[in-house]
């Protein structure tokens, strides 16, 4: 089974029951802004139960990590012109390769073990998603909402409006800590394999945020002596 696909989550997901089309002049009372895959990231059960992921299959994240070393390797053996990459009539030629052949079984074997890492990661996410609604439900009932929408679904609002950090508080009461370990057999909601790809885009972000800035925060190093 392969989790990750290239089909993106819609907006709005998990939310269905509040989603709607962007605002218009006729709506009455309030209405609110909540970007579902950044409530999701930002619950202490989602980061926690990613550290405990990442604790638990290192052996599986080593390996991998030596594994595409090893088909960066293989692939400058069958870079013939040195360019950096592979064209056409390199691709064409690595085929017939033994190099080529191990390429392959080296994919194979780090889908499996990336997705035994995956799998672990739906797990914990599908268990907060099962209480996002009514997490969702309080929040509204709280604020008097009359109506909720994702930020794509508006060309405005008023930063009041977003109520994210109110959905992830409500989050964090609801599901403080959920299992890693999924049962034997057990398979995903397709909705819980898209929304695990907006997280694992909106990490990667702050991961490229966070080593951006602290390039910039690295003061130049000054020579030695006056």
């Amino acid at each position: 089974m392969k989790l990750l696909s290239k089909t993106l989550l819609t907006a709005g997901v998990a939310a269905a029951a509040f989603a709607a089309a962007p605002v218009s002049a006729q709506v009455q009372g309030n209405f609110g802004v909540v970007n579902t895959p950044l409530a999701i990231a930002q619950t202490n059960a989602l980061r926690t139960a990613f550290q405990q992921v990442g604790t638990t299959y290192q052996t599986q994240i080593t390996t991998i990590q030596q594994r595409q070393q090893q088909i960066e390797t293989l692939l400058t053996q069958l870079d013939t012109n040195s360019d950096g990459g592979l064209d056409e009539a390199e691709q064409a030629a690595a085929q017939s390769t033994p190099q080529w052949q191990q390429i392959q079984q080296i994919e194979q074997e780090v889908g499996t073990l990336s997705n035994q890492i995956d799998l672990a990661r739906v797990y914990a996410l599908e268990q907060i998603l099962r209480q996002y609604s009514p997490a969702l439900q309080q929040v509204v009932t709280q604020n008097q909402v009359q109506m909720v929408v994702s930020p794509d679904a508006v060309l405005y609002s008023a930063p009041a409006a977003d109520m994210t950090t109110k959905v992830v508080a409500a989050l964090n009461t609801a599901v403080p800590s959920v299992q890693t370990t999924p049962p034997a057999g057990w398979q995903p909601a397709r909705q819980s394999v898209s929304l695990y790809q907006q997280v694992q885009q909106i990490f990667a972000i702050a991961q490229q945020q966070q080593a951006q800035q602290a390039q910039q925060q690295t003061p130049a190093q000054q020579p030695s002596g006056r």
